[in-house]
């Protein structure tokens, strides 16, 4: 059977079957076309089979090989290095670096010059790792193989990358091509094959290709030793939808069109095998034209960070002017008298006889000195940081697809802050948030509605409500007793209440009431691929019992014979799978066979079903001759078929959009004409894709004069032939009769409408980008909750000049770079595009974040994106989950390590002011070191790794804390500026409080008092314990990790004290025994280091409590509800907080809830009211009244 259905299927002339120009050049005017070719442009010569052409110029022409790494082993050590000190903190280290081999350096050179090389080389390091991993992709692509032509003639297996222009190669079924290819021959007898192009476009409906007919015969390894022939085309470019060229074979020319192209990275589908010759390779192909160089993408947190250290500069350059006009006062007025210190006049930095030259080069001095007012370790621990933000990114346990077995990639780790501040995302459709899989869902026949009127929507508004319909179930059984009653209602409360039996689990709810098996469980998945539709009054035959019995047999003739499909055994069960040009097509045909209209076998002219008698109830076998096909096309809008039965009569059978079907009913056609338009809102609301159906019975004298006419417009030759056609499609496409409607629905991946409602909550605007025609791209934005019915629609078109150049379709594509360019210009927000095929890379790199589609097979989308998701629903927890987390925890660590560099290195400057500006430092050389590189940056590496102000599932239960990053509250400059004021104010607390305490009076029991070495080695233990309290009281979310890095950093300074005074003086020198000698014997010290540290930590205590107090953050609050567990013990309050932070949403499955339960308390209000007024008028009071006079 399996043979027998594949001969079938190669005996099918396509070329014959179709009307238009689905099969032909798709430029306006072919003659036109042609002439462009050697102009500039269409320059592109190529020797079809002798590749060895090509190995010279002018000819020669670009490898297969594709790369889309950064750097290569030459341009990685300049342009990482460029990349580096684009930073203006480490370009200003790196002239601190180079001024510390001078003598006016305050400090040792290995100092300075130490902490930059190794920041440096840690980024580097990172960039060098991330560009491998590109590599090792790029280097699975380039050694995929490929059967290509030798010169030995046969066909042998090469590398991707070892394919060049010229080659004929030999593509079998399931295979992808590895360049783009001009289509020779295929295994079918008239050069058609099927292709799957869903890395370019998302779509898994299948493109129909075919060959010239002139190279039809080369279906044979064997004959190609004698075949050679000439391609001039266009040159490269990457329009996915165009081709013009030329081939010369055998003294004639042919016109190409994108018919014969079979472009690189599409598969070979439902086709043994195919012949082609390598057009374009490598980077020339047309799809890897659409990905552009990968551009270098910064967050606008790490932008804002730079101006925040342009401000902590200027502070810099302020205080270090002060030093340099303090030090040149005091050196002209005080130091020439200060005998006692031996001036020299050869120091230049103490020059009485010239103090503005020594005050110039204080100023040098002190910028090399309060450096670390600059936190040098901030992005190397931000570098560190996000690479483990990444890791735990891409290992979340909840972002992996069984079905595929993929998880979320974070393909570069620059970009996680900037997941917290996305406000709009720009999403590609098809493939991205739907699976392009068509369902048959409803229909309606003949003005009764079939398949259910309970949707998702229905269900969440009634669970919400908990209404007690039960009060109602009496009244409205009454008012709804005749059985066409039963047909018509569109919606009863006796439907929520079935459905609530559904939800609570009741297993009686099928037995409440027998109207209820018309509904359709929505939350049941599809049994059969294609077919999600549950009504007993169809199902199982149960339809051939109904009075309106030839209409459906009519309707389900429609489904059975309109179409292009091909049946295929599925070699499991009795039931045959279908293929065709659309997947609606495609769930048609599937419908129709559950319904018992099986279509099993096609001809060139002849269509045979199984079809179920309503007379007798068995399946007969019946054969329709196919007379004529007028596809579908998107100017058209509709499809017929005309045929003829066995019984001689001839039908034309009609689908369309139902504004084109409706305009040419007969005037006795559209009896069913105002229930069906109700049908059709109801499921247009619901996001459904709707077609309707219509017949025609033909006079066999007036078909054959069309006929006539139809034909002569076939055949004739020139522009005006589609015109001629389309006039003659006018004349017999009229006097309809309608049928019914159908709705099918493109079916959404799972988890996009709570994914879609999250965000929506979350406060993100969502744009959805479709090359659908208008009805398809509403539909779809019904179906992902984008939509409402209550909602003003606004439709921008395109000129009429543009659409008359492009089909909608190409402009719409083209048109997702140009809105990219233009929301990110005119909104100023951070924008997020999302898509799964070669035609939405530009989107994808031009937008802030670029997210590809991995479930299915493409790979241009993901290897041009910052971020790889198997399905569109991980975005949820992508953005609301790891986006928020990580802006808060970057967010928090660079305003905390402004405030510890802030604090750290006043205490210099307030030392500086003390001495009269000796330009000396307060602290050994190696404790600056120390002190970013070691003291500090593991506590700030758990800060941005560990933190978490809310957990995830909080996270997703209150979707609005992700507006804290759309506002930019916690990286405010106001916030900015508190923590600077911080730090200020913990610098000047810890300095004047040590110089109070160990200045006037001895700290040793000998009377000693402190020196500059224990001096400084008291106040860097206070700064220590300071800035790691200080952590830990920003800290949210304790794990022993964060304690061990925290109190180990503590602990960490006694052990450098104790290892660094161990070494001997020349080493050590004014650290020596520093610890055990001098200071760690003085109980002072203990007692002084406790003090000091609290008095340093009190103001910002005593503001983040009156601050939780006053005016406390959404994040306070929950947490304050969790640690009282008030989610468990008063969870309704918990329940009213979670809807409270929805309200504000406009689109959304919440906010289209939201409406419905309007929807529902309206009609219950108008329903009391009709009841109360019945009951009322049949009571005998009102009866006697008004039969009296009085009353009347």
């Amino acid at each position: 059977m399996h043979e027998s259905s594949r001969r079938t299927r190669g005996k099918v002339r396509w070329s014959k079957l179709y009307s238009f120009s689905c099969l032909r050049p798709h430029t306006s005017d072919p003659d036109s076309a042609q002439e462009l070719i050697g102009q500039p442009g269409f320059s592109r010569v190529v020797f079809c089979n002798e590749p060895q052409l090509h190995k010279r110029k002018p000819y020669k022409y670009t490898s297969n090989s594709v790369s889309t790494k950064k750097y290569t082993a030459v341009t990685f050590l300049p342009k990482a290095l460029f990349e580096q000190f684009r930073r203006v903190a480490n370009l200003y280290f790196l002239l601190t670096a180079a001024l510390s081999i001078t003598s006016l350096a305050p400090v040792k050179p290995l100092t300075l010059i130490g902490p930059l090389v190794f920041v440096v080389g840690i980024s580097m390091l990172k960039e060098a790792v991330e560009d491998w991993y590109r590599f090792l992709q790029d280097l699975n692509v380039n050694n995929r193989t490929v059967k290509a032509r030798a010169e030995n003639g046969l066909f042998v297996d090469k590398l991707w990358r070892e394919i060049s222009v010229g080659d004929v190669v030999k593509v079998k079924k399931d295979e992808y091509f590895s360049s783009d290819l001009l289509l020779l021959s295929s295994s079918y007898e008239d050069g058609v094959c099927y292709v799957e192009t869903m890395n370019l476009d998302g779509e898994t409906s299948l493109k129909i290709k075919r060959s010239l007919e002139a190279t039809l015969h080369l279906n044979e390894d064997a004959k190609f030793s004698v075949f050679k022939a000439t391609t001039r085309c266009e040159d490269p470019n990457p329009s996915l939808y165009t081709f013009v060229g030329n081939l010369e074979f055998e003294s004639k020319i042919y016109p190409l069109s994108p018919t014969q192209i079979l472009l690189r990275d599409s598969k070979l589908r439902n086709t043994d095998y195919v012949y082609g010759a390598v057009i374009f390779s490598g980077h020339d192909t047309k799809v890897v034209r659409n990905s552009t160089m990968s551009p270098s993408k910064r967050s606008r947190l790490e932008k804002k960070m730079d101006k925040v250290i342009y401000l902590l500069f200027s502070m810099l350059l302020l205080i270090s002017l002060v030093t340099s006009i303090g030090s040149s006062v005091v050196i002209k007025s005080d130091m020439s008298q200060w005998w006692y210190l031996s001036l020299e006049d050869s120091d230049p930095l103490f020059d009485p006889s010239n103090p503005s030259k020594s005050g110039f080069l204080q100023f040098i001095r002190a910028l090399i000195l309060y450096g670390y007012l600059i936190p040098i370790s901030l992005y190397v621990s931000i570098e560190i940081v996000k690479m483990l933000q990444a890791r735990f990114i891409n290992k979340d346990k909840k972002m992996y697809d069984e079905a595929t077995c993929k998880s979320v990639q974070a393909r570069t780790s620059n970009l996680n802050e900037e997941l917290g501040q996305v406000e709009i995302i720009l999403s590609d459709k098809t493939g991205t948030l739907t699976c392009n899989q068509m369902e048959f869902r409803k229909c309606s026949i003949a003005g009764f509605s079939y398949g259910g009127n309970i949707n998702e929507v229905d269900i969440a508004a009634s669970k919400r409500m908990n209404t007690d319909s039960e009060a109602y179930r009496s009244s409205i059984d009454q008012s709804d007793t005749t059985s066409q009653s039963l047909e018509m209602s569109e919606f009863s409360v006796v439907d929520i209440i079935a459905q609530q039996a559904i939800l609570r689990g009741h297993e009686n709810a099928d037995n409440s009431n027998a109207r209820n098996s018309r509904l359709s469980d929505v939350r049941k998945e599809s049994v059969i691929k294609g077919f999600n539709f549950r009504d007993d009054r169809l199902m199982n035959n149960q339809w051939i019992y109904r009075s309106d019995f030839f209409y459906m047999t009519m309707f389900f003739r429609v489904m059975a014979l309109c179409h292009t499909g091909i049946p295929v055994e599925d070699g499991q069960t009795d039931k045959l799978k279908y293929e065709a040009e659309s997947p609606e097509e495609v769930a048609f045909l599937i419908a129709s066979q559950e319904f018992g209209f099986q279509f099993f076998q096609r001809t060139q002219s002849l269509m045979t079903l199984k079809e179920l008698d309503p007379s007798s109830g068995k399946q007969v076998k019946r054969e329709y001759k196919l007379l004529n096909l007028l596809e579908f096309s998107s100017s058209r809008k509709r499809m017929s078929v005309i045929v003829r039965d066995e019984d001689g009569k001839i039908y034309l059978l009609c689908k369309g959009a139902d504004s084109i079907i409706f305009d040419r009913l007969a005037d006795n056609g559209g009896a069913y004409l105002e229930s069906t338009t109700s049908h059709l809102s109801n499921y247009a609301e619901d996001g459904f894709r709707t077609l309707a159906f219509a017949y025609r019975a033909l006079e066999l004298a007036e078909y054959e004069q069309w006929n006539s006419i139809f034909t002569q417009a076939k055949t004739t030759v020139g522009p005006e032939r589609e015109e001629l056609l389309e006039h003659a499609t006018e004349m017999i496409e009229k006097e309809l009769i309608l049928l019914g409607v159908v709705a099918v629905e493109d079916k959404l991946q799972k988890g996009v409408l709570e994914c879609i409602d999250k965000l929506a909550q979350a406060g993100i605007k969502i744009w959805l980008l479709t090359g659908d025609k208008k009805e398809t791209a509403i539909n779809i934005g019904f179906s992902c909750s984008l939509l409402r019915q209550d909602m003003k629609q606004f439709h921008v078109c395109l000129s009429k000049e543009t659409e008359s150049k492009k089909p909608a379709e190409v402009a719409h594509r083209h048109w997702h770079i140009q809105i990219t360019r233009l929301v990110k210009k005119h909104t100023g927000k951070t924008t997020l595009a999302i898509g799964d095929g070669a035609n939405d890379v530009g989107m994808i790199q031009e937008a802030d974040i670029g997210v590809g589609i991995s479930g299915m097979e493409g790979m241009q989308a993901v290897m041009a994106s910052n971020f790889s998701l198997p399905q569109f629903r991980f975005l949820e927890r992508l953005l609301i989950v790891h986006g928020h987390w990580c802006y808060k925890r970057i967010s928090k660590m660079v305003l905390y390590s402004v405030y510890k560099n802030i604090a750290f290195g006043l205490t210099l400057f307030y030392y500086e002011i003390l001495t009269n500006f000796s330009g000396d430092s307060l602290y050994d050389d190696w404790y600056m070191v120390v002190f970013n590189v070691f003291l500090t940056s593991m506590p700030v590496i758990s800060l941005g790794v560990f933190e978490q102000d809310v957990s995830s599932d909080v996270c997703l239960q209150f979707p609005s804390l992700y507006r804290q990053g759309l506002r930019n509250i916690i990286f405010s400059w106001s916030r900015v500026v508190g923590w600077i004021l911080n730090g200020i104010v913990a610098a000047s607390v810890i300095f004047l409080a040590n110089v109070y305490i160990f200045s006037a009076a001895a700290f040793r029991q000998e009377g000693h008092v402190a020196d500059i070495t224990q001096f400084g080695a008291i106040m860097y233990t206070c700064i220590i314990w300071t800035v790691n309290c200080q952590i830990a009281l920003i800290i949210t979310h304790f794990t022993w990790i964060q304690h061990l890095f925290i109190w180990g950093s503590v602990l960490l300074w006694y052990i450098f004290a104790l290892a660094y005074g161990a070494l001997p003086p020349d080493y050590s020198q004014r650290g020596f025994n520093i610890l055990t000698e001098s200071i760690g014997a003085a109980p002072l010290y203990w007692v002084a280091t406790f003090l000091v540290t609290i008095a340093a930590l009190l103001p910002y205590f005593t503001h983040i409590a009156v601050q939780s107090l006053l005016s406390p953050m959404d994040d306070h609050i929950i947490r304050e509800m969790k640690h009282g567990k008030k989610d468990v013990t008063e969870n309704q309050m918990w329940l009213r907080e979670q809807r409270n932070s929805q309200r504000s949403t406009q689109v959304g499955f919440s906010a289209r809830v939201d409406a419905r339960i309007r929807s529902f308390k309206e009609g219950l209000s108008l329903k009391r009211i009709s009841i109360y007024n019945k009951s009322a008028t049949n009571t005998p009071f009102y009866k006697s009244w008004t039969s009296s006079p009085l009353f009347s």
